[in-house]
């Protein structure tokens, strides 16, 4: 029964709307006007219109300025950031004096220019003075932009001096780890071929060296196991997996070589710079007023480390190191306060789609003030590289009688 009353309803509106439109026809032919001509009571009516649409248009977006913020962005909780929202602050000036002036040209010129019994338009088709005022005036405009841009960029890509904190953020499908430089405040150096279980970012000491070449001979799927596989009479292999081994087999035998070579030139002076190294997973503390090196790594895909408040952000490429700086000015704390959300935490996020998890690659940052960061970093003391991943590294064979035992084979 209720479909059938919208069936009806549906059916008398359409022909309701017939009707008008028949109507509008019939009253068209008794003005004996055409559709094309509009009547100056028509005219005068619409312009009245396109001015208060345009005071309409004016007072609301003071309104949401004056409601929601300038930019909505909130303040900058880092020092850099504040130069960074200065820059966006001036832009959006500029767009805004550009918006109202334009508009009210646009709106006001429809007003009291409508059209008029009698009065015919004037045809304007060129002026070089106008032409070079809104050439030059743009550009002018665009270049000071320009200009303090490359400025504020230069700046906060600069390499920084002794004083600056070093960190690195180690990017992966789908999370962040965080390095700290340490006592010396050097960061221990990488290399890809090091990256085991127990040395997930690479770095680069002795008995990383040591222990990829052991993992490399003996591990789960290393030289050994697919020598063994192989050469093993009794166990058939098809022929595709038997390619597949060997091209693994030439593969690691390559990086094996590239190892040996690695451990023969090694400064084992280095070494310090990398044990000391503090390896954080869950969240990235920093100090409020401290400048911090942020170097930036990925292991598999593009990904961007984004600090919304800090108003900082860099891509993190494979194979290209890069980095970013801020020093932040406001704790946790004194943020909750301001935001007025005792919740409320900064975060770390990736601002590149790398994959089907991107949206959950975060991490938790946490800002404290100077006498909290000393006291966070002195329990961290016996929780450096070393400590949690090699605190007694087992000796292994020497690469000399590794790399004998590999051509024998």
């Amino acid at each position: 029964m209720e479909k059938l009353i919208i069936l009806i309803v549906i059916i008398l509106g359409a022909i309701a709307i017939a009707q008008l439109v028949r109507v509008y026809e019939i009253s068209a032919k008794l003005r004996k006007t055409g559709e094309h001509e509009i009547s100056s009571r028509d005219n005068n009516l619409n312009a009245k219109m396109m001015l208060g649409f345009m005071i309409a248009l004016f007072i609301s977006f003071i309104y949401l300025m004056v409601t929601y913020g300038w930019t909505g962005r909130g303040i900058a909780a880092s020092l850099e950031g504040k130069e960074t929202d200065s820059l966006l602050n001036l832009n959006f000036v500029i767009i805004i004096m550009i918006f109202f002036f334009t508009n009210f040209l646009l709106f006001f010129f429809t007003y009291k220019y409508v059209r008029k019994p009698g009065v015919k338009a004037f045809y304007y088709p060129h002026n070089n003075k106008l032409e070079m005022l809104w050439t030059v005036v743009p550009a002018i405009v665009l270049a000071v932009i320009i200009i303090l841009g490359l400025k504020t960029w230069n700046d906060l890509v600069a390499p920084t001096g002794k004083e600056a904190i070093r960190v690195e953020l180690f990017s992966k499908q789908f999370d962040w780890t965080a390095r700290y430089a340490g006592q010396d405040n050097t960061l221990g150096k990488y290399d890809y071929k090091l990256t085991t279980d127990n040395n997930e970012l690479g770095l680069l000491t002795s008995n990383t060296i040591d222990s990829a070449i052991k993992n490399m001979m003996n591990g789960a799927n290393g030289i050994g196991i697919i020598q063994k596989l192989l050469n093993n009479r009794d166990t058939i292999l098809n022929d595709s997996t038997e390619n597949a081994l060997r091209s693994d087999l030439s593969r690691k035998e390559r990086l094996y070589r590239l190892l040996a070579q690695m451990k023969a030139n090694h400064n084992k002076k280095l070494d310090a710079s990398a044990w000391d190294d503090i390896i954080q997973k869950d969240t990235l503390v920093l100090c409020k007023g401290q400048l911090y090196e942020i170097s930036l790594r990925a292991k598999d895909v593009i990904h961007s480390a984004f600090f919304l408040h800090m108003r900082a952000q860099m891509n993190a490429v494979p194979g290209m190191p890069t980095r970013l700086k801020f020093t932040p000015t406001m704790t946790t704390e004194e943020m909750r306060k301001e935001k007025n959300n005792p919740a409320f935490n900064y975060v770390l996020m990736c601002n590149k789609i790398c994959g089907g998890a991107h949206y959950k690659m975060k991490m938790i940052v946490v800002v404290k003030d100077k006498a909290a960061y000393k006291a966070w970093m002195d329990s961290k003391k016996k929780e450096t590289f070393k400590d949690k991943y090699f605190p007694a590294a087992a000796p292994v064979a020497p690469v000399a009688a590794m790399a004998d035992t590999t051509m024998a084979n």
